[in-house]
């Protein structure tokens, strides 16, 4: 029964019975009977009639069905697998999108999900479907496993799914969250915003019935008759009844509002409600808004609260939306899957959702890009550093900090200098200079421009690529085959000519060189009967024959760039091998030798050999081409250099001490004081 107004009270009148929301009885806010948390009161009084769980639950639920899953093995994805085909069409009635869409609102709204799987009992499953939570009915006698799962239909139990005792297998997968009150089911986060749904209900329920009744709060009509002795008079029966149908009939009801009323006689009005303002009615129903998207995880500027200062923007918000809620849920709902359903297949496999290519993490990629360049650019951090950050293998030479050459200390102490290992002496024992030195140099700058670097190739899909990868969509959502969730995130790629990473390319270059092969099936060519076939879809959602070309030239530039400098230490280490070994240079470090051993070489631990000066000009060489700070400036060319390096090594191997920085000790005989060697 409706409650009954002031003025129905007042004259007894019957109030017309009102269907009332079961939200209120279900939470009972203000009474002290106990809360019946049920599946229906949930989705019912909730998701159904509360505009707020409506959007929270479609904002988590459609924004990671949206996310693609990656079957890997070890590191390596794997693209073809019967597990793949099963989770992009569980059962004939839903695909991979509507399967975890559904799934993931039987968890919010119920803290419970379950998923069934049909086939072998232990075997490869060949369908999956969801049972409503509300149905099923968990046995259990207080031990950690429980019994058995009954699935009941009209009160009746439809069937029944045993658990095994050991290790906790059924054919029914239980997906809940977790409950600090009960071993079996999971928590809703409807449960913790019971009070707030229900406010913001009562609120909106409230207003409803308010422009029902004109807009007006409700009051009295007071009535104050007297006879001609002054005596006190009642209204008769008849008499209040029609005075309650002439104000019904006048005053209530939206199109009633604002009329004035006619009192007379004795007749009085009385206000005994508050209106929407002095009820502060807006501001209690943000707030409430405000704390069932907090129970969810949903930023209350993304459910349509104004003036929310939390995050500066919408993107904040999602990005937030994202980091905060929906990658938890998909991590966990990929922990029970590779607890459950992975090992039937194959337990060396792994399932995981493409967290990357979720798009409203480009801003996070974007801040990453940013921070790791600002760190290198001001020395804080190495290229491979940064490079292990963003996810990319390390590259060789890589391992050194660089500041800015404008740097300068703001003290007014001296700049401490490198470490030199050759002093002035040393390097004013030699002052002749060769041509040869110009040609080297020569020819490791054409070396060094030959090739692109790797963030100069143009990885960027050509238009012919993006339009193939539409026709693959299109074809795909029309003929409902071929491809995977991989293929499709790839397509979208192709579409939007977003700009590959180096790893993509070679991926694509892999998946073509692998289905190659499948032009020669049937339904491939247009014509043919089956046209489309599934590897002509898949194959145009890579790219089709323009993504194969391209893909195979982009990777050529890669793999060449990335021996580049592997040829280019070896052109280098041979051309100064050469060098080194050349008549003129042997012949300076033979004359070394022979002057030093005349002194030094009765004891064995001093004496030189040529291989040993050899190896030193060639390090000496090296040191002035990649640590150029360290050269002094009288030095015109690398042999200056590497003579000047020499005369210091022949210097310690007769005193046992360098007068500079230490260098070349392994080269040094076994049992010299200086020696590396043990």
């Amino acid at each position: 029964m409706a409650e009954q107004t002031f003025l129905q009270r007042l004259f007894n009148a019957k109030p017309v019975e009102q269907k009332n929301s079961n939200m209120m009885g279900y939470f009972g806010v203000g009474t002290e009977d106990g809360k019946s948390y049920k599946y229906q009161d949930l989705a019912k009084e909730g998701y159904l009639k509360n505009a707020i769980v409506y959007r929270c639950v479609n904002e988590i639920s459609k924004g990671a069905s949206a996310v693609p899953f990656m079957l890997k093995a070890g590191d390596q994805i794997i693209e073809e697998h019967p597990l793949i085909d099963l989770l992009e069409r569980p059962n004939p009635l839903q695909s991979y999108s509507e399967f975890f869409n559904s799934l993931f609102g039987y968890v919010l709204l119920s803290g419970n999900a379950y998923i069934l799987k049909t086939g072998s009992e232990m075997g490869v499953p060949k369908e999956l479907h969801q049972l409503r939570p509300d149905r099923i009915n968990i046995k259990g006698s207080g031990k950690p496993i429980p019994e058995k799962y009954e699935y009941i239909v009209n009160g009746r139990v439809a069937n029944t799914y045993t658990i095994d005792q050991e290790n906790g297998f059924s054919e029914l997968k239980h997906i809940k969250l977790w409950n600090p009150l009960d071993d079996y089911y999971g928590l809703s986060p409807m449960s913790a915003a019971a009070v707030e749904v229900d406010q913001f209900n009562m609120s909106s329920k409230h207003n409803v019935n308010l422009l029902q009744n004109g807009a007006r709060p409700s009051g009295a009509v007071v009535f104050r008759p007297q006879d001609d002795q002054g005596f006190a008079v009642n209204l008769t029966e008849s008499q209040r009844q029609q005075l309650i149908t002439d104000m019904n009939n006048r005053f209530t009801g939206a199109g009633n509002a604002g009329r004035p009323m006619l009192l007379e006689g004795d007749f009085d009005w009385k206000e005994m409600g508050l209106s929407p303002k002095d009820m502060d009615f807006l501001n209690l129903k943000h707030m409430s808004a405000t704390d069932i998207a907090l129970c969810f995880g949903v930023p209350s500027q993304l459910v349509g609260v104004p003036d929310s200062q939390t995050y500066a923007n919408v993107a904040e918000a999602r990005l937030a939306l994202y980091e905060e809620t929906i990658i938890p849920h998909l991590r966990k709902m990929a922990s029970d899957l590779n607890e459950w359903l992975v090992p039937l297949f194959d337990d060396r496999l792994t399932l995981e959702f493409d967290i990357d290519s979720i798009p409203a993490l480009s801003e996070r990629v974007k801040r990453t890009y940013e921070n790791v360049t600002s760190a290198v650019r001001e020395g804080i951090m190495t290229r491979n550093e940064a490079r292990s950050q963003l996810g990319l293998e390390p590259l060789d030479g890589a391992d050194d900090l660089y500041i800015s050459a404008t740097l300068f200390p703001l003290t007014d102490g001296e700049v401490e200098k490198p470490e030199n290992p050759v002093n002035e002496e040393d390097v004013d024992d030699y002052d002749d200079r060769d041509d040869e030195d110009e040609d080297i140099d020569k020819e490791i700058a054409f070396l060094l421009q030959e090739e692109k670097a790797l963030s100069d190739i143009n990885t960027v899909p050509t238009n012919s690529m993006a339009e193939e990868a539409a026709r693959g969509l299109e074809w795909r959502r029309k003929y409902k085959r071929g491809g995977t969730s991989v293929g499709v995130a790839r397509a979208n790629q192709l579409m939007n000519k977003e700009r590959l990473s180096v790893s993509t390319v070679k991926r694509m270059f892999s998946f073509f060189s692998r289905h190659e092969v499948d032009k020669q099936g049937q339904g491939f060519k247009q014509g043919e009967k089956g046209y489309p076939s599934a590897g002509r879809i898949a194959w145009a959602l890579w790219g089709g024959d323009a993504g194969f070309s391209w893909s195979r030239k982009v990777r050529n530039q890669i793999e060449r760039e990335e021996s580049k400098e592997f040829e280019l230490e070896e052109h280098i280490g041979f051309v100064e091998d050469e060098k080194a070994l050349s008549g003129k240079v042997k012949e300076g470090l033979q004359k070394k030798v022979d002057k030093h051993n005349e002194k030094h070489g009765d004891k064995p631990t001093k004496r030189a050999t040529l291989r040993m000066l050899e190896a030193v000009f060639r390090r000496g060489v090296g040191a002035y081409r990649t640590n150029p700070q360290s050269v002094r400036p009288n030095v015109t060319g690398p042999d200056q250099w590497a003579y000047a390096r020499v005369n210091s090594f022949l210097r310690a191997l007769s005193s046992g001490r360098f007068s500079g920085g230490k260098h070349d000790t392994d080269l040094f005989p076994k049992g010299h004081p200086l020696s590396s060697k043990t």
